[in-house]
Order: C-alpha cells, then structure tokens, then sequence
C-alpha cells in the first residue's frame, strides 16, 4: 500500500528529513513519480485515488492473501483508510462500536476514528491498543485534512515513511519505493506507534513516555533519517484524560 500526503496536511517529526538527501547522487522524487513507481511495481490489481490536491492513496488488491498480508481500503464520509493484516477481535470490537459483523478491519478503524474525532470517550492511544492482531493503517479525514497511522506492535508486517522532494510525507510497506521516492530521508516506521498529523508520533503502549530520535547511519556512513523509540526515563507533563473533553488533538502533549 501506499499513501501519500502533502506537507500541509502532516508534520512527521524533523529528524525524518536527512540533509543528506539533498547532497547526494540519488534524489528525492516527487509524489507523482512515487506513485508511477508503485504502479509500475504492482502493474495488476492496483487501486489508486487522489483526494484534491493533498493526499495520494494506492493499494494492490489480490484475490487470494494470506490474512497477514491482506489489504483493505474503505471510504465513508470523506474519510479513506488502507488497512493492512487482520484482526483477531474484529468482531468482539464490531459489537463494541455497533457495527454490523460484517464489517472489515478498515470499516473499523474509519468508525473509530470518528466516534474519537466526534465524542472522545477513550484516549486514542487505548483504541488503537484495544487492537488485537497483526495490522498497519493509514486513514486520511479530507474534510479536516488530518492524517493517522499506526503499526502494531508485534512485528508480523513492517511500515516505511519518508520525505518526497516536495516535502510530502510519504507511507508504505513497500520499501524500495521508499527508499527510490525518498533518497536518504526515510525510516521504517516504529512499532507500536500511532502518528497523527496534529498530536505527532507516540507510543500507544507506552503514551506516557516521551519519544527520543536515533540517527540511522547508512553503509556509507550517512545520517538516513532516524528511527524512533520510546525513552523510558522520561514522562510527559500530563496524564491523558478520559472522558467527554478528550478530543483526537489531546495528544498535542506528547
């Protein structure tokens, strides 16, 4: 899967763009030359749609996957999400938020979001740990502009990010057009993560703790982005907040 976002519509933490990549041989493309790379890549059963001028989503839709690498994509309201493995508690967590048990992963993830976005009962970072399986997701809300992401925590499928030439921020599974499209800027994204293109990169199974940037140096000795860890020795100021003032934007703390 791919997505890709313009940079007014996400703020990745600084130390993902490398100066590097502006210096070396090999450049940084635009969003338009990424997309035509994994198009060209996955030349069959590829969807792809451009949300105006700010967000690129594309995925491969195979008849037959594996349950680990399947793909998934869901637009409802405005708001499209690409979803990537499976849940183990789809249905338990379908009751919970009344959906039909019909619904997929994807339909899922589009209604929890919104029920954060519009009533907030949970923090964010409790939702997306309630999540019990293998899975990777990127959600885009056009109607707000905003970006959310997350990879789960048990290392059965993997998630890159990076910066395109223009500044947009890039996401995939797909490595080698991470690493064609964004040159030196790119890091595969943490485990156990959530993004959001208001409230930054945290931990969803440790959200009380900050989060520390280790360079990634290449073979050739090159600073290559960076990649992200939870720093155990330090805490945010606050205690996320449980109940009707919790908004999607509560996690600006972190």
């Amino acid at each position: 899967m791919l997505a890709i976002f313009h940079k007014a519509f996400a703020n990745p933490p600084e130390e993902l763009n490398s100066p590097a990549s502006h210096k070396s041989t090999k450049k940084p493309k635009q969003p338009e030359e990424t997309l035509n790379d994994f198009l060209s890549r996955h030349p069959h059963g590829t969807f792809s749609m451009s949300v105006a001028n700010a967000a690129v989503l594309a995925y491969v839709c195979h008849e037959s996957q594996p349950s680990i690498n399947r793909r998934l994509f869901c637009g409802l309201d405005d708001i499209y999400c690409l979803f990537l493995g499976s849940l183990n508690n789809l249905f338990m967590l379908n009751r919970q938020y009344g959906l039909s048990k019909g619904s997929n992963e994807a339909m899922f993830v589009i209604e929890a979001y919104r029920t954060l976005r519009d009533r907030g009962p949970y923090p964010a970072d409790q939702v997306v740990k309630d999540l019990d399986g293998t899975f990777a997701f990127v959600l885009y809300d056009s109607k707000t502009g905003t970006v959310f992401a997350a990879l789960g925590s048990d290392g059965g499928v993997k998630l890159y990010w990076g910066i395109a030439a223009d500044g947009s921020v890039v996401i995939s599974d797909d490595l080698e057009v991470i690493k064609e499209g964004c040159a030196k800027s790119f890091a595969p994204f943490p485990k156990g993560f959530i993004f959001h293109s208001e409230g930054g990169l945290m931990s969803f199974e440790h959200p009380m703790n900050k989060i520390r940037a280790m360079p990634r140096v290449d073979s050739e000795g090159v600073i290559c982005g960076a990649n992200f860890k939870v720093d155990v020795y330090s805490r945010v100021n606050s205690i996320p907040r449980v109940g009707s003032e919790t908004n999607w934007t509560d996690w600006s703390s972190h």
